[in-house]
């Protein structure tokens, strides 16, 4: 049986170094010599896959995730109780966290929390695994976290939580905000990319930002590795009043791409694509940083 450990027990006859007898000839000792041949049939530890979200533990997208690595590993999810789209990577101060035991999964440990999904990846790792998994993956986004957006995205910043704390990371999100979505694709593609990034584990504080497009799997062209697209939304805030006559914002806006370049998301997720963004939690500008060193007259000696 797995991890059980059966010991067969062998014995033979070994001449040991020749002797000689008082009488002139050699002579053998010989001993019973009992080789013990364990062996152990271990069973492979499985890679531990955390799994959160920002649209809520109820949403379609994360039970489309857990269904897509159902299989590759022991999968835990922690997720927040409720929608927190546009989070970005706030966490929960002042006020107490709750953590509660679900069963919303069949055969898959499940917890809800009432913090953000930043705080979800803090709470799985500390109260629930004790330990930190292999891989987290956070979605399935119902919307697009391409371009710009991977800023204010709770699904993205929950995968960057996971970066942030040395465990390598997906955020996978749809274009398609529908409760009823296709998620087909979606399915398929999560499941070939967990599949990588656990058959060859990346760097540890790899975060992976991936979109797909609205498309079945026989539409989809492939996977493209892109750059962040240069895009942005050209927002406005709709003014009106409530029933008491006070004045409240709406914000709308519209996605407006300024980058014409064929390497990156937008254009990928244009064309059928699965969109791989490769993203970090380091802000630094490296080109800026060094032409502020050569061209500002600031380091002048003190006085």
């Amino acid at each position: 049986m797995a991890g059980e450990e059966m010991e067969k027990e062998t014995f033979f006859y070994a001449p040991l170094t020749a002797h000689h007898s008082p009488f002139g000839f050699p002579f053998f000792l010989c001993q019973i010599c009992r080789n013990h041949k364990s062996t152990r049939m271990e069973e492979k530890r499985e890679p531990v896959i955390l799994v959160t979200n920002d649209d809520g533990i109820n949403a379609p997208g994360i039970r489309n995730l857990v269904e897509a690595v159902r299989g590759l590993g022991k999968i835990v999810v922690v997720a927040p109780d409720k929608p927190q789209s546009g989070m970005g990577h706030a966490i929960t101060i002042g006020v107490p966290l709750r953590l509660h035991r679900v069963h919303l999964f069949e055969g898959i440990e499940s917890y809800q929390c009432t913090g953000t999904p930043v705080d979800c990846v803090k709470l799985a790792v500390d109260k629930v695994l004790h330990q930190k998994p292999d891989i987290c993956i956070s979605g399935i986004n119902h919307g697009a976290n391409h371009s710009i957006n991977v800023i204010y995205s709770g699904t993205m910043s929950a995968a960057v939580e996971a970066a942030i704390e040395s465990i390598p990371s997906i955020g996978f999100s749809l274009l398609d905000y529908a409760l009823e979505a296709d998620f087909s694709a979606a399915r398929k593609y999560a499941r070939i990319l967990v599949e990588q990034m656990l058959k060859n584990p990346p760097d540890k504080h790899c975060v992976l930002n991936v979109n797909f497009p609205i498309a079945t799997p026989e539409q989809i062209n492939g996977i493209k590795i892109c750059r962040q697209a240069y895009a942005k939304y050209e927002e406005d805030f709709l003014e009106r009043l409530d029933p008491h006559g006070r004045k409240y914002y709406w914000l709308t806006g519209e996605f407006v791409n300024f980058d014409e370049g064929t390497d990156t998301d937008v254009w990928a997720l244009a064309n059928n694509y699965v969109s791989v963004v490769p993203v970090q939690f380091d802000l630094t500008n490296y080109k800026l940083k060094q032409q502020i060193e050569n061209d500002w007259d600031i380091f002048s000696e003190k006085g």
